[in-house]
């Protein structure tokens, strides 16, 4: 995307998957589907990066399917273009466009005859290689039929229409499972189940009239996952039978079988059922569709999860033939909440079903799974957590199965609070409502696809008991530290230990001066969890025996041990069991003297001070508190507003604080040191500016000027001069909501920058600001504004921009390349790359 001499494209997007069942997606294109909250996230497994985000339904994803699925990668060889359809909370379906050979999105279109409540389940199946079928499911009751004519060009137009509404009643159904009966009748059967405890079967054609065949009793508690397998080739070549696994809260697997009953092909089967002994199957209710009918049969019970199953699936066909049928191996994966995954497959010479691979058994952090899925080639197992967090197993064993944890793309699974570069610009750190802050870093890497550089998860410093809502990086000398402010009253400082500083080395390749220093100096390895999940105690570097032998001998703290965290150098990214974990930094110091939750925080460019503001609905709670670094002690408590605090920064020199309020005013203080303990602060300007609440601001790097964004849908540019605050110029009004601000300077001898505007839309524009100055003074005509780039929806947040920083990259006569990040209430975390070329940006010069 460029615009006036500015280039901006996406480097790094992290996101986690909606903590909800069938909200994952493995297509026969080798891509992963997932919800993160409003947007469609999309990643590939090989590079472990989220690749875009598709914006377009107003409520939480709930869940996707490939058109074609890893099921029917075989029949998907020759396509150019992938679909996907997605469904919401709202009932709202919609279908996508993937274009391989460009690997551009398209929205295709939204479903017209949407549900009344949230889509639980989508499931389609390929007819041929223009055709599909596909059925959705929601929690209103009722269940659709659908059948989709796939263009043969790029762009074209899809063919859809409704096969049929089918009512299940007021027990809704969460699960569903399209095939083709076998016996080439053109017939379908679509397989439901839910909270009956029943799986319902009913048949059709393409003319769109569907009846109920059967129901399948056994399962003694809801129907939680159903998956058909592609019809079973026997030695005749004939595909005579299918097979359905279903799975249950009742933590059991049930396989059926549905077999051609009464056809005369079929003569010979009958005989050679009774031959069958020890694997012979109860026999249950017979059906008909069309000129067939067709027996069902319980074919097996898988007993061996302890938890609730949540997801059953067969692994794709690995052969076709030659008339375009395909083989599929007997190889069933499941996902439970007891933490693993498991293969199920029968034994050669019994046929009987065992567990044959079990994996995730070991993870502590994990707390169950809410789907499994393999990878179209069969070689790769991926499963999603209650954390939002997904897990990756591939199978790298040659003559035997030895299934080893990938990397895999990760990220917050609740809104993105607040984000802050190192002072370095080596990392990035987040905060969440998912009560964790994590750290995001371009890891040096030769087999990396972006020039040598993929970004990642490197550490998660804290895991809280509660939702974070503002952090700051100490910008001072010393080892890395940042302060957060949580929905608590006290503020807490946490200090890198040894191994994150080593982790830092290895991902940047390169020694840091500062590190190297710190090597010898700190003494604390990593930080160990508390039980409640609030301090997070240190690990030192030569006490591990000293630390055993207190344990045992102090109750209390052994009341409060949970397993100990095994922190180490990383020498290539972390998956998910190490970062929950092992990356925690320890806690130094807890800020006392707010009377209600945190809300912002902002820490000087020295290092000296850091200034915090909480929740507030009265003058006396509204103040701004100021902690001296190193000490921490409250050194200033500055008072000017009514009403809570949103925003506060200094300026680039620190002589000033700038704070906004949800009083509609800003207000300008002036802070200097005094003495070793002793701070002067004086109010110098407190104004209202806007009309609505005052989400955010921002420095000029180069002066003392600043920007206001409102929920008036404004921003406004101030000046300080001397000891007053005069109005520059007001950009013109924007769309949404201006919820974040950050500016960054270019042309320090002309004042030009750049100034970024993120929305209650998730929309993000960036402005070129011009302030001319005359005798050092600003004057109101020359200070000039233009939109240079609105940043192409595809590359921005779906809903709300919580914040915006910018991180100087490189710069040149000619060209700055810059990076900036956002984070918003869509769990996402982004970072774009954003090339100013000075020259025909028609910047202006000296």
């Amino acid at each position: 995307m460029t615009g006036g001499g500015v280039e901006v494209t996406r480097a790094f997007i992290g996101a986690g998957c909606n903590r909800i069942v069938n909200n994952v997606s493995w297509g026969a294109c080798d891509l992963v589907a997932f919800g993160a909250q409003h947007a469609v996230a999309i990643f590939c497994p090989k590079t472990a990066q989220i690749l875009t985000t598709l914006p377009g339904h107003k409520a939480a994803v709930n869940c996707t399917q490939w058109l074609p699925s890893n099921k029917y990668a075989f029949k998907a060889k020759q396509l150019e273009q992938q679909y996907l359809l997605s469904g919401d909370a709202n009932g709202t379906i919609i279908l996508w466009e993937l274009s391989l050979t460009e690997g551009k999105w398209r929205h295709v279109l939204q479903l017209p005859q949407s549900h009344n409540k949230g889509v639980t389940c989508i499931t389609g199946i390929m007819a041929s290689e223009t055709e599909a079928i596909f059925a959705s499911c929601s929690s209103d009751g009722t269940v659709y039929v659908w059948e989709m004519v796939l263009p043969y060009n790029i762009g074209g137009n899809c063919k859809l229409s409704c096969l049929e509404s089918l009512s299940v009643g007021s027990k809704a159904m969460v699960a569903l499972s399209l095939a083709e009966l076998p016996g080439n009748t053109g017939h379908i059967v679509l397989a439901m189940g839910g909270l009956d405890n029943k799986v319902h079967l009913y048949t059709g054609d393409r003319t769109g009239k569907f009846v109920r065949a059967c129901e399948l009793k056994g399962h003694t508690d809801w129907i939680r996952s159903l998956d058909f397998s592609l019809p079973m080739c026997t030695n005749n070549n004939e595909s005579n039978s299918l097979l359905l696994v279903s799975s249950s809260q009742d933590k059991c697997i049930r396989i059926w079988k549905v077999s051609l009953h009464s056809s005369p092909a079929n003569s010979k089967g009958v005989h050679r059922k009774k031959e069958i002994s020890l694997a012979s199957y109860i026999e249950g209710p017979v059906f008909v569709a069309g000129p067939s009918s067709y027996q069902i049969s319980l074919e097996s019970l898988l007993i061996g999860h302890e938890d609730w199953v949540y997801s059953v699936e067969w692994q794709p066909p690995l052969i076709a033939s030659a008339e375009g049928t395909a083989c599929q191996p007997q190889s069933i994966l499941s996902a439970s909440m007891d933490k693993t995954m498991m293969i199920w497959q029968p034994e050669r010479t019994t046929g009987i079903w065992m567990n044959v691979v079990t994996v995730g058994e070991l993870s502590h952090c994990a707390l169950g799974f809410y789907g499994g899925h393999w990878s179209p080639s069969g070689d790769s197992i991926l499963a999603h957590g209650y954390g939002g967090s997904f897990h990756l197993w591939k199978n790298v064993g040659v003559n035997f199965d030895n299934w080893q944890p990938q990397k895999v793309p990760s990220g917050h699974y609740s809104a993105v609070t607040d984000i802050a570069w190192a002072r370095g610009g080596e990392y990035m750190l987040s905060v969440s409502h998912d009560q964790t802050s994590r750290i995001f870093a371009p890891w040096k890497n030769q087999d990396s696809l972006r020039d040598g550089n993929s970004w990642h998860e490197i550490a998660r410093p804290q895991v809280h008991g509660h939702d974070i809502n503002c952090v700051t990086i100490i910008h001072g000398k010393g080892n890395h530290r940042f302060v957060s402010g949580a929905d608590e009253k006290v503020a807490r400082v946490f200090e890198a230990p040894l191994s994150f500083l080593k982790t830092l080395n290895h991902a940047t390749s390169k020694k840091s001066i500062f590190t190297e220093d710190l090597q010898v100096e700190v003494q604390i390895l990593g930080a160990n969890m508390s039980a409640l999940g609030l301090s997070q105690k240190p690990i030192y570097v030569q006490a591990t025996n000293e630390a055993s032998d207190r344990n045992g001998s102090d109750g209390l703290d052994t009341l409060e041990t949970i397993p100990d965290a095994v922190p180490t150098a990383l020498t290539e990214p972390p998956i998910e069991e190490q970062l929950s974990w092992h990356t925690l930094w320890p806690e130094s110091h807890k800020l006392y003297g707010h009377g209600n939750e945190l809300f912002s925080i902002c820490c000087d460019h020295e290092g000296k001070f850091v200034g915090s503001s909480c929740k507030a609905q009265s003058a006396t709670v509204a103040e701004i508190w100021l902690w001296e670094v190193g000490s921490w002690k409250a050194v200033g408590r500055l008072q000017s507003h009514s009403l809570t605090v949103t925003h506060l920064e200094f300026s680039h020199d620190d002589n000033f604080l700038l704070a906004v309020s949800r009083d509609r005013q800003f207000s300008v203080f002036s802070v200097k040191r005094t003495g070793v303990d002793e701070v002067s602060s004086q109010l110098l300007a407190r104004q209202e500016a806007h009309k609505r609440i005052i989400w955010a601001c921002s420095w000029n790097p180069f002066g003392h000027e600043f920007a206001t964004g409102s929920r008036d849908k404004t921003v406004k540019i101030w000046a300080v001069k001397r000891e007053s605050v005069k109005q520059l110029m007001t950009l013109p009004q924007f769309n949404s909501s201006v919820t974040a601000l950050s500016w960054v300077g270019i042309d320090s001898r002309s004042n030009d920058g750049l100034l970024a505007v993120g929305m209650e839309n998730g929309l993000i524009e960036l402005w070129h600001l011009s302030l001319r100055t005359e005798d050092g003074c600003i004057t109101v005509p020359g200070a000039t504004a233009a939109l240079v780039v609105r940043l192409d929806p595809l590359l921005c947040h779906v809903s709300t921009v919580h914040c915006l920083a910018w991180r100087n990259s490189k710069k040149s006569r000619d060209c700055s390349m810059m990076q900036l990040a956002s984070c918003g209430a869509d769990h996402c975390v982004r970072v774009f790359e954003v090339n100013v070329d000075l020259s025909a940006a028609r910047l202006p010069s000296s």
